[in-house]
């Protein structure tokens, strides 16, 4: 075996661990440190199969802003300590039997396609004309929705903030007061 696919089982190895760990430990802060590693395994995949952009950007974006986001979050509204209650057994239940099957079917999908080899050369990338997609509010443009995208994760940050608080705004306000 080369040093390429040692390196592609490190990193699905990581990814299928660290994904199963997020979302069985009961601890969040530990389920959002988890997920940091499944985002970074992920971008080492990028990086394998030379999309450095794509991956710069799963690292900056997801790895570098959504996890720090996420994290802060947490230690926002002070719930570093929490522990999620544990599933019942019909829960786990139906969540293994559907997690088989989403594998199964995934599995059988790809060994069903015909994966064909080609001898055209890679296209170059032209980094000027994707800046510009990026930049362009036209049709091919990009501005439009990730300013979008970026509010609606203001505003659900911010409501989930308030949600989370203990006690709400007139609690924070009255415990001031009574210190004055």
């Amino acid at each position: 075996m080369t040093a390429n696919q040692y390196m592609f089982i490190l990193f699905a190895l990581m990814i299928i661990v660290f994904s199963v760990l997020t979302v069985t430990t009961r601890k969040i802060l530990r389920a959002a440190t988890f997920l940091l590693f499944v985002l970074v395994s992920t971008s080492g995949l990028y990086f394998m199969l030379n999309y450095q952009f794509l991956a710069a950007i799963q690292l900056s974006l997801y790895a570098g802003g959504i996890v720090v986001l996420i994290i802060f979050s947490i230690l926002l509204t002070s719930h570093i300590s929490q522990k999620f209650e544990s599933p019942g057994f019909k829960k786990v239940i139906f969540s293994a039997l559907a997690s088989a099957a989403g594998a199964i079917l995934a599995i059988v999908t790809i060994l069903d396609y015909n994966f064909s080899a080609t001898t055209i050369a890679a296209k170059e990338v032209n980094m000027n004309a994707i800046g510009k997609g990026f930049l362009s509010v036209d049709y091919d443009g990009y501005v439009l929705p990730f300013e979008v995208i970026s509010i609606l994760l203001l505003a659900s940050m911010i409501g989930a903030i308030v949600i989370a608080k203990k006690g709400g705004p007139a609690k924070v306000q009255t415990t001031t007061l009574n210190k004055e």
